[in-house]
């Protein structure tokens, strides 16, 4: 991982009780920022667009998610699914 990702993960880190709680409380966003982790499938650009518009409104209060709105900010998705994701061992997407 490159600089900025390790930077950035640290400041996803500082802030992931409270992005986690903000992420819960909104219905369905949770699910749908985990989907790549839980199923090994990516994000549609409706998906993307969906969490875009919601970190929008969380960079007001977390400035450190303003990374979403960049060009290209989705590729940082992953990243923070990474830091929110409290299993220990990751989910096996080949099993049934």
């Amino acid at each position: 991982m490159n600089c900025l990702g390790r930077y950035l993960k640290r400041l996803f880190a500082a802030n992931r009780d409270f992005i986690f709680k903000e992420t819960v409380a909104a219905n369905g966003v949770m699910a749908l920022l985990m989907k790549n982790r839980n199923t090994g499938e990516r994000w549609t650009r409706d998906e993307r667009k969906q969490l875009r518009m919601y970190f929008l409104s969380l960079s007001l209060l977390v400035p450190a998610l303003i990374v979403f709105l960049l060009p290209f900010g989705a590729v940082m998705l992953p990243i923070l699914a990474e830091v929110l994701d409290r299993r220990k061992t990751p989910r096996n997407h080949n099993t049934l």
